[in-house]
């Protein structure tokens, strides 16, 4: 196994985290202080390209100075008065991102995971108030290699044991089907009691799983005629990372149910989204869902300024070019450890083959030894992620960082 030199001020700091915190992450031996665009640099002043973009948080590239500008201002004037109270930006942002997205309502929370566990409260309210569905049977249906977060909801719906083993029991009314397979789906929106089918456009923890041309649209199409509500997950998958807007506007299909959050916020705090037109979102009324944080005066200005940078300056058009330009350089390598590429504007992946089974962990380490940033997910997969400022020479140097770390593999 390829071991990186760490320096003696890098260990300082991994030493004191594994000493004082707790361990449930497995990062890759690098201690990062700054960020600037597409580019990160460690304690020890070393520069890396970052192509995991805090997984798609960080859409708009680190600091961007917009976003930082919009921060600071609103952090000198008004932080948080709680929803006891009214702010004067709330108000603002709510109309704004409703009728970017085209939707009535949106219910601003704070993490990707608080937006998930609101979309399955309002899917179960509408069942019970509009659908009918007897009070208590609601059933939610997932994917198979579905990930939303490791709350106990999240993990109840997660058919990876690494997520659920040990901690049961696990919230009841969830059922799966696998993932890209509309047969399977259809026959179990037969069930009266189905709520909602909640999903992700392409699955991303899962290894940039991307479905079959059609399938949104006949996701769609089932969901309207069984009378279920569709959820779409566009936490990772949505604000330009895809080369579009939203990745379920590759297909022109339109959620009942849009999650947003990560880059909703530029990578600077907690914001999420869920939007959803009246019959869905006025089902829950005040005292009945809620967040101390959610809709604060700096998440509100911060999240325009981030939706307004995506689309001023060009980012999700240069999204789709860079990441066909992306896999074509992977492509022309003609790596015999790159087993197959996936990806849809700068959402991409390599799945490793190699005998040793730490392949695509080794070889993140010898890429990181080199200036490049990623992370294994699932084994053998590496996401390649950058933020959707990068250019294309960028690219091309990226890749050429990619190809050596390859190389030194065999």
């Amino acid at each position: 196994m390829f071991t990186p030199t760490i320096s003696g001020n890098t260990q300082t700091y991994i030493h004191i985290e594994e000493r004082h915190g707790a361990h449930n992450y497995h990062p890759l031996p690098v201690v990062l202080e700054r960020g600037k665009g597409v580019f990160l640099w460690d304690v020890d002043g070393k520069q890396y390209f970052d192509f995991l973009s805090g997984y798609s948080a960080v859409n708009q590239g680190h600091c961007h100075p917009a976003i930082i500008n919009t921060l600071q201002q609103q952090a000198a004037t008004l932080t948080l008065t709680s929803r006891a109270f009214h702010n004067n930006l709330l108000g603002e942002y709510e109309a704004y991102i409703t009728q970017l997205f085209g939707y009535q309502k949106v219910l601003p929370m704070n993490t990707g995971v608080e937006g998930g566990e609101t979309a399955l409260k309002l899917a179960r309210r509408w069942a019970y108030q509009k659908k009918g569905v007897p009070a208590n049977q609601a059933i939610i249906v997932f994917v198979e290699g579905n990930f939303w977060g490791r709350t106990l909801a999240a993990i109840s719906s997660s058919s990876d044991p690494s997520s659920f083993e040990g901690f049961g029991p696990f919230m009841p009314g969830f059922v799966s089907v696998p993932y890209n397979d509309l047969v399977a789906l259809e026959a179990t929106l037969r069930d009266p009691n189905v709520a909602a089918f909640m999903f992700e456009p392409i699955q991303g923890e899962a290894g940039v799983v991307i479905p079959e041309e059609g399938y949104l649209r006949g996701v769609r199409e089932l969901c309207t005629h069984h009378n279920v509500l569709m959820i779409a997950d566009e936490i990772q998958t949505g604000l330009g990372r895809t080369g579009k807007m939203l990745a379920c506007d590759h297909e022109g299909v339109r959620p009942d149910i849009l999650i947003l959050g990560k880059a909703l916020s530029g990578g600077t705090l907690p914001v999420s989204a869920v939007l959803a037109d009246d019959e869905i979102m006025l089902t829950i009324q005040p005292g009945e869902h809620g967040s101390t944080y959610g809709g604060n005066p700096l998440a509100c200005a911060v999240a325009m300024r981030s939706l307004q940078v995506l689309v001023s300056e060009n980012m999700i058009e240069n999204a789709e070019r860079q990441g066909q330009l992306l896999r074509q350089l992977l492509s022309d390598l003609s790596s015999p450890f790159i087993k197959e590429i996936r990806g849809r504007g700068l959402l991409n992946a390599i799945v490793i083959q190699h005998p040793n089974p730490e392949a695509a962990w080794e070889l993140c380490l010898r890429m990181m030894n080199k200036g490049l940033l990623a992370k294994p997910t699932h084994g053998d997969k590496i996401r390649f992620a950058p933020p959707l400022i990068i250019t294309s020479e960028q690219i091309r140097e990226a890749v050429q960082i990619i190809a050596a770390a390859l190389q030194e593999l065999s």
